[in-house]
């Protein structure tokens, strides 16, 4: 009996890590089809990238570093499930419903919201240097 007990917890680990592993796969092929089909997660990508190089001209100390990364990873975060939110809602009711519209005016406020903080974060970061 000891040694099937055994047996089973290797075989529950591996599975647990090959599970991991697969998430990580899906986690990373999520990353680009956003950045391959949704086009605010380019522009937002874009502009995320302007401040980074921003971040070396001004040579921000590495607490400005934190949390510029924080606020770009939050709003791109953030508009990745405003993208999931969007796709779900659609995929149950394709047509116009107002609860539909709701929800993803919910999620598009989400949105707006972080890059709002992001922007005054921006601010609060770089007008100081100008």
């Amino acid at each position: 009996m000891g040694s099937k007990y055994q047996f089973t917890m290797n075989t529950s680990k591996d599975s647990f890590i090959k599970g991991r592993i697969k998430g990580g796969y899906y986690a990373i092929k999520g990353f680009f089809l956003l950045l391959k089909q949704e086009a605010s997660i380019k522009v937002q990508a874009g502009i995320s990238i302007l401040i980074i190089i921003a971040g070396f001209y001004y040579h921000i100390s590495s607490t400005e570093w934190m949390i510029q990364i924080l606020a770009i990873g939050l709003v791109m975060g953030v508009e990745g499930l405003n993208t999931a939110i969007e796709e779900i809602a659609d995929f149950i009711h394709p047509e116009h419903h107002p609860k539909i519209g709701l929800v993803k005016d919910l999620s598009a406020g989400a949105v707006f919201f972080t890059a709002l903080a992001a922007i005054i974060i921006a601010c609060i970061i770089y007008i100081p240097k100008l």
